[in-house]
């Protein structure tokens, strides 16, 4: 129910954050006059960042990553389906996770079509601004790589498991500073980005907390530990000592 809350919680701010960039502040601020509300810290951030060109180039590799990510988990759940043979018996957290994607795709499809505001430069190639709210490259980064940071203890074991963990926090942390410097965003669009990103992993976390407690897969598990075969053999061979079969 916690998880639930706090996907209405952020839904909510996300939701009024969109209400708001339309109603306080508005002012065409943008390339070709475009306007964008929140316009005084909006601009006083883009000033100070300024546009490197660098930085979003480094940010989209980052997204190439993250979706090469969504495709390795595709393809477990394809093993997964043909090695036991029914849809049904494919991990939760692939579902779960198959799920999600879906959602950060549908999300980003519909802020193509209804635009809140647009992009504070106009890219290279491009004759007009496209549209900027919220940071796609935001939500998806950092929407695949905390999943992943959930799931990481069904199919990660120990010190892997770890620098998974480790891995994905700090490929979100420079994704959201990375692509707030390179100046392609207003700063309300990566705000916008986060909270849409908390809002799909609160949903996340609250489909997954119901199949809590099921044992990792060894077939996937990238660090299964043989050591627990071998240990189950030893107690088994222990508990068999003095025993004589009745006749």
């Amino acid at each position: 129910m916690k998880k639930v809350i706090g996907a209405v919680i952020s839904g909510a701010l996300f939701a009024a954050l969109i209400v708001l960039l339309g109603k306080y502040d508005v002012a065409a601020i943008g390339p070709d006059g475009t306007e964008v509300g929140f316009s005084h810290i909006n601009q006083f951030v883009h000033e100070f960042t300024g546009v490197n060109m660098l930085w979003y180039d480094i940010t989209d590799y980052i997204g190439y990553g993250a979706i090469a990510v969504c495709g390795m988990f595709a393809v477990a759940g394809f093993v997964q389906l043909v090695k036991r043979r029914s849809l049904l018996k494919v991990d939760r957290e692939i579902w779960a996770l198959g799920g999600l994607f879906i959602a950060v795709i549908a999300c980003y499809v519909l802020f193509e079509k209804y635009i809140v505001n647009y992009r504070p430069v106009v890219m290279p190639g491009e004759t007009a601004p496209e549209a900027s709210f919220p940071s796609s490259h935001t939500m998806l980064i950092m929407t695949v790589m905390i999943a992943v940071m959930i799931v990481s203890d069904k199919f990660f074991r120990g010190g892997t498991g770890v620098l998974v963990r480790v891995l994905c926090f700090v490929t979100t942390l420079v994704t959201v500073g990375g692509r707030l410097y390179c100046g392609v965003h207003w700063f309300t669009d990566i705000i916008g980005g986060i909270l849409l990103s908390i809002t799909l992993l609160f949903l996340f976390a609250a489909v997954l907390s119901g199949g809590r407690g099921e044992k990792a897969d060894p077939d996937l598990d990238v660090a299964y530990d043989n050591n627990h075969a071998g240990k189950r053999s030893n107690n088994s061979s222990k508990s068999m000592t003095g025993y004589k079969p009745k006749h």
